[in-house]
């Protein structure tokens, strides 16, 4: 046998193995949504809470991180229901399209999931 049948073979093993590790480990939509749900509660605890007026939040009596931690459960279902999978089998790819009301802007995001992670390549505001 040659070396370059036999270099040939080793390739196709290792791509075939390479393609049973990413299908394996394709993350789940249930998955994609923790992941999202922690993203999410994150950026709004660092920007959107820390750009309230204090005085807004003694006026209301309202923490507004203690807030965001409460409304979890929604998150999570706002993600949900707004998220669009394709499964490749070896990867998928998440779209989100977060749209709340006519007042508030939008957002979409678009991720990739491989090998047990996730990686968001696009974020928009609407």
């Amino acid at each position: 046998m040659r070396l370059s049948s036999i270099m040939t073979y080793v390739g196709a093993v290792g791509l075939v193995a390479l393609g049973v590790a990413m299908a394996k480990t394709n993350p789940s939509q249930a998955e994609y949504e923790e992941y999202a749900m922690q993203r999410l509660t994150k950026y709004l605890k660092s920007d959107v809470c820390k750009k309230t007026p204090k005085t807004l939040e003694n006026l209301i009596k309202l923490d507004c991180d203690k807030l965001v931690d409460s409304a979890s459960p929604q998150v999570r279902e706002l993600v949900a229901g707004t998220t669009e999978r394709q499964d490749f089998l070896i990867f998928s790819i998440y779209r989100t399209d977060l749209k709340l009301n006519s007042w508030l802007p939008s957002y979409t995001f678009e991720s990739v999931g491989a090998f047990e992670s996730f990686y968001t390549y696009s974020a928009e505001r609407h």
